[in-house]
C-alpha cells in the first residue's frame, strides 16, 4: 500500500496539469502555470538527475510529437508551438518522464527487496 501511495503522490502534479487543460485556454499562460507546478514539485521533492530526465523528456517528446503529427497519428487544435502542438505539451511530457522514472524506482525497489527474501 505504501508503494501505491508513493506512486500516486508522484503523479499528482501530472494529474493537476492534465486537469487544467480545459480551464486555461491560453497556451502560454498554461505553460507558465506548468512551469510553476514543476518548480514547486521539484522543491518539495528533488532527486538526483531530475533536471536531466526533465530535459530529456522535454526534448525527445518534441521530436516524437512532431513525428506523430507529420504522419497523421495525432492532431492538435491548439498549435502554439511550431504551428504543430501546444507550447505546454513538452512541459507536461518532461515532468511525466520524472514521474515515470520515480514510479519505476519505487516498483524496482520492491522487486529487489522481494528477490532478497
Amino acid at each position: 500500500m505504501k508503494r501505491i501511495t508513493q506512486i500516486i503522490l508522484n503523479m499528482i502534479p501530472v494529474l493537476i496539469m492534465i486537469g487544467l487543460i480545459p480551464f486555461i485556454s491560453n497556451d502560454y499562460i498554461l505553460a507558465v502555470v506548468y512551469m510553476f507546478i514543476i518548480l514547486v514539485a521539484l522543491v518539495i521533492k528533488k532527486q538526483k538527475n531530475d533536471l536531466l530526465i526533465f530535459v530529456f523528456g522535454f526534448c525527445i517528446m518534441i521530436v516524437f510529437e512532431c513525428l506523430f503529427i507529420s504522419t497523421g497519428v495525432e492532431i492538435f487544435r491548439r498549435n502554439s508551438l511550431f504551428g504543430l502542438m501546444p507550447v505546454w505539451l513538452p512541459f507536461l511530457w518532461g515532468y511525466g518522464f520524472i514521474a515515470i522514472r520515480r514510479a519505476t524506482e519505487i516498483l524496482s525497489d520492491n522487486t529487489t527487496k522481494q528477490d532478497k527474501l
